[in-house]
């Protein structure tokens, strides 16, 4: 019986062993090249940029707000669906102060909640 714990013993440290070792080469094997080190032109990425700009503020430009729109039949047949906010009073003007007075209610948030 010693010697069946002996072998498995052994077989399972094969196994832990290859484990490790699979692991090892699994994640230290890469593509050959370490992309973070890396480098590319920056001087030929900025006229890239530069030239994005440009274009961008060229087609800006070829924009006419002429106001048209608002002549047109489906802009005034549009609705609004939004709904009105009503006002309401503030809370206490100081909240860190003592609510209870004489009257039951400090006088200046009397005036605010219409007491």
């Amino acid at each position: 019986m010693l010697s069946f714990v002996k072998q498995n013993m052994i077989a399972i440290a094969l196994i832990g062993v290859v484990a490790i070792g699979g692991g090892w080469y699994f994640f230290s094997s890469g593509s050959g090249e370490d992309e973070i080190l890396t480098t590319e032109n920056v001087a030929d990425a900025q006229g890239e940029v530069e030239q994005n700009i440009v274009d961008t503020l060229l087609k800006l430009r070829s924009v006419s707000l002429s106001g048209t729109i608002f002549s047109d039949p489906a802009f005034s047949a549009l609705q609004d669906f939004g709904t009105q906010i009503i006002q309401e009073p503030f809370g206490r003007l100081n909240p860190f102060a003592p609510r209870e007075t004489g009257s039951g209610i400090l006088d200046r948030d009397a005036d605010l909640f219409g007491e």
